[in-house]
């Protein structure tokens, strides 16, 4: 083993001279490669979907693309309005004028509904007649009388188009569901040659693109534009809905990532200059970050990843990361150049020295972060995978880079007294830490252990949340909206059930559609867990609407007929009546009913029980009559935080197998390998402890945290193990040996923790909170790993080693 130790770092050696000798060979390489990799930058798209959340082949995503295929997209946009009185003429003219606006203003609009153009069902002499509710406008009294006699005893206008009180009523706004609905169809009917149906597509089928990013964000922008106009003190709106916390999504985290990369890189460069007060410091190390972070967004253009949500940590993740290795490259180049070496034998000697080191903690950083890759959450893998490659773009760089400007540009030299100035209180701090944690390393141990069986316990009250909606803050616009019209509306998100008959025509059975009835009275209002169910709409309030018309719109034929003719004749003569409105809840062969429950925006933590009741009652209601699945953006929520959770688990089993692997395998043995990685365990433990303390969840973020951390805390431990093993060997005393190591890798692990968490805590200017909290606790995690490995690992290396000292 050593024998390798010795033949690779040699090689670094001669890499490195060869490099320094042929600079311009080597940037001119390098050049290429990145030309490469960043020609594909252009491509770079954005993700910001609640379906993002999911891999293409989750048969939860594949059940939702199937059902969005059937019914359209099930995603609205809610506006809300409250006036002085609903039943207004001057209201309702404004009202009317604000739905024209938005029907024919509004891109990839597919449909809009409010109280202007409410479905209204009735039957005049035996014929049903469906007009749009405003169709005939109210101009006295009387008829402002009978508009809200109407209006408030409709079942279908309540919680939907009016909430119950009559002080609200909303502009239900549905977009196309597929990018592909947007074009232009003029040329529809031309030519008169009919061609037989393709058929509904293939079960997953993904060939049909959805509305883009940039194509959601034109419709909310649109929609916030036009209402800006009407919003006045006797017109209160209120815009809510997954499509517009989408868009904010979007432009929180837009405008963070943009402050993220501004602040990441006056943060470095300040540390940078500060430690090293040299100009060639910050340069050479921005080079190597910039390129890193630039590298490995050209590496998701070019394999068509987008940026989502958690992936947008990337670029200020990488900043703080890939520093590192540059830092303790030219912690010791520099050292050595105050020490009257030439450029040229102190880059190869440092490069040589470090080498293993630098690349053991790119490969745990790489490992810690891989272990995402196989995550159920598409973003999460879309970290793993990318982060890591990033992690070891930015070791490729730094070791083929620094060389190659080192020998191209001047460096300042500094002067042995100024250096030993600077560094003496350094150095007293650091022998004062070696001396307390070898004279007395059972108390250092002691106080580890009940620290962290402490943190344990707060540990284990850690819950999961996945919730995007609190991540703004409490005084947020689109937070206060969707609180607002949850409140008032009974729901702003849906869980879509699909009865399925299995058979043509089976929505003719009075008994099916009596028991979706029955489902529809029963859930209406109920409170399952925290769960209040605002509204239910189904088939059969089409159905019952119809019924009644056409008997003489007599109140107690408001329910579903007994007899299959009469069902089949009601619904022909209701899609004959010239509305749409039955494809939105049933397929045409009537096979597959819809069953939309509204519900407000929760945590999808809650939603899980939801959903399982909820399936689990209509199978128990339809037996072997219907096949049940359950979809819609609650359904995804609810599979997002599921995913999240296996995964989290599989990450932190793979990073803390994979890494305590290397590290065993970097000292040469099994037991002291495993002893080594104590002080990397105890910053997680420690962290989800103060979690569990604080009260905050395991969301999407803080999740991350276990891994990155323990993938990051080991580089220290490994430049520590790395450092202790060469001047134990050299000494036999282990006191010397960690005094020699903290005085010499000591210095560069504190500069290196400096910028990593200062990196983190950069998040906590993020304007949501879950970043907030992401960047707070691995910042403090990092700086937990440099005091395990400045005072535990001491320690437990004098117990271990007690008898040899």
């Amino acid at each position: 083993m050593e024998e390798m130790r010795n033949r690779i770092e040699k090689m670094f050696g001669q890499t490195t001279g060869w490099i320094y000798d042929n600079r311009l060979k080597a940037l001119f390489g390098l050049f290429l490669f990145v030309a490469v990799i960043l020609s594909n930058l252009p491509k770079l798209t954005i993700d910001t979907s609640t379906e993002g959340f999911l891999h293409a082949d989750d048969p939860a995503l594949v059940d939702y693309y199937d059902f969005r295929q059937q019914f359209g997209r099930d995603e609205m946009i809610l506006v809300a309005i409250k006036p002085p009185d609903l039943f207004n003429v001057k209201f309702l003219q404004k009202l009317k004028s604000l739905h024209n606006e938005f029907e024919n203003n509004v891109p990839y609009l597919d449909d809009i509904t409010s109280m202007v153009n409410a479905r209204n069902t009735l039957g005049k002499e035996s014929e049903l007649i469906v007009e749009d509710l405003l169709e005939n406008f109210p101009e006295t009294e009387e008829d402002l009388k009978s508009l809200r006699k109407k209006v408030m005893s409709n079942p279908f206008y309540k919680n939907l188009l009016v909430s119950e009180d009559g002080a609200f009523t909303t502009i239900v706004i549905k977009t196309h569901g597929f990018a592909d609905e947007t074009e232009s169809t003029e040329d529809a009917l031309e030519g008169f040659e009919e061609e037989e149906s393709p058929g509904p597509p293939p079960k997953g089928d993904r060939s049909r693109p959805s509305l883009t990013d940039t194509q959601n964000n034109a419709v909310v922008d649109a929609v916030r534009e036009i209402a800006k106009k009407y919003d006045t003190a006797d017109f209160m709106i209120t815009i809510a809905g997954s499509p517009v916390v989408t868009r904010t999504l979007k432009a929180s985290m837009m405008s963070d990532m943009r402050k993220f990369m501004v602040m990441a890189i006056l943060i470095i460069s300040l540390l940078l200059f500060i430690t090293f007060r040299r100009v060639s410091a910050v340069v050479f190390s921005l080079a190597i970050v910039i390129l890193s972070v630039l590298s490995t967004i050209g590496l998701m253009a070019a394999f068509g990843v987008p940026i989502k949500l958690p992936t947008q940590i990337i670029p200020s993740f990488l900043m703080a990361v890939c520093v590192g290795d540059a830092v303790h490259i030219l912690a010791i180049f520099y050292y050595r150049i105050e020490n009257g070496e030439n450029k040229r034998d102190a880059i190869i000697w440092t490069v040589e020295h470090s080498g293993i080191a630098i690349l053991m903690t790119s490969v745990t950083t790489a490992a810690g972060l891989g272990s995402f890759s196989t995550a159920e959450v598409a973003p999460i893998a879309d970290l793993g995978m990318f982060a890591a490659f990033g992690v070891m773009l930015g070791f490729i760089y730094t070791v083929v880079l620094l060389p190659a400007l080192i020998s191209l540009f001047p460096v300042e030299k500094g002067t042995k007294d100024h250096h030993r100035e600077r560094s003496s209180t350094l150095d007293r701090l650091l022998i004062g830490v070696a001396d307390i944690s070898t004279t007395y390393a059972k108390s250092v141990v002691a106080i580890f252990l009940v620290i962290l069986v402490i943190a344990g316990a707060f540990a284990s009250t850690v819950y999961f949340s996945h919730n995007p909606l609190v991540w703004f803050p409490e005084d947020s616009e689109i937070r206060i909206a969707t609180e607002r019209i949850d409140k008032n509306m009974k729901g702003s998100t849906t869980l879509e059930v699909i009865i399925d008959t299995g058979k043509e025509n089976g929505l003719y059975d009075p008994a099916i559609l009596k028991k979706i009835d029955g489902l529809a009275v029963e859930l209406t209002g109920a409170q399952i867990g925290k769960v209040l169910v605002g509204k239910t709409i189904a088939i059969t309030d089409i159905l019952k609407e119809t019924n009644r018309a056409l008997n003489e719109n007599r109140p107690e034929y408001y329910k579903t007929p007994d007899n299959r003719k009469l069902i089949a004749q009601e619904f022909l003569l209701f899609e004959n009546s010239g509305s749409d409105d039955m494809e939105d809840f049933s397929d045409s062969q009537f096979t597959k009913a819809r069953f939309t429950i509204k519900t407000g925006w929760l945590d999808a933590i809650v939603y899980g029980k939801f959903m399982t009741h909820i399936e689990s009652r209509f199978r128990e209601v339809f037996g072997q009559e219907a096949k049940i699945s359950a979809t819609g953006l609650i359904a995804l929520l609810g599979r997002t935080l599921s995913a999240a959770i296996h995964s989290a688990a599989k990450s932190y089993v793979i990073a803390g197998f994979v890494i305590t692997v290397m590290m065993m395998l970097l000292v040469g043995s099994v037991r002291m390998g495993a002893i080594a990685m104590i002080p990397n365990f105890f910053p997680i433990i420690f962290i989800i402890g103060i979690m569990g303390l604080k009260g905050t969840p395991l969301d999407m973020f803080t999740m991350l945290i276990g891994s990155i951390a323990i993938g990051m805390a080991v580089d220290d431990t490994v430049h520590f193990m790395h450092n202790f093993r060469k001047y134990f060997a050299k000494t036999g005393n282990v006191a010397t040996a960690v005094r020699e190591t903290l005085l010499t890798t000591g210095r560069a692990m504190i500069v290196t923790t400096i910028v990593l968490s200062s990196g983190f805590f950069i998040f906590m200017f993020a304007t949501m909170k879950n970043l907030f909290n992401f960047g707070l606790l691995t910042g403090i995690t990092i700086i937990c790993a440099l005091l395990a490995d400045f005072f535990l690992a001491p320690a437990l290396m004098k117990l271990v080693y007690h008898k040899d000292d």
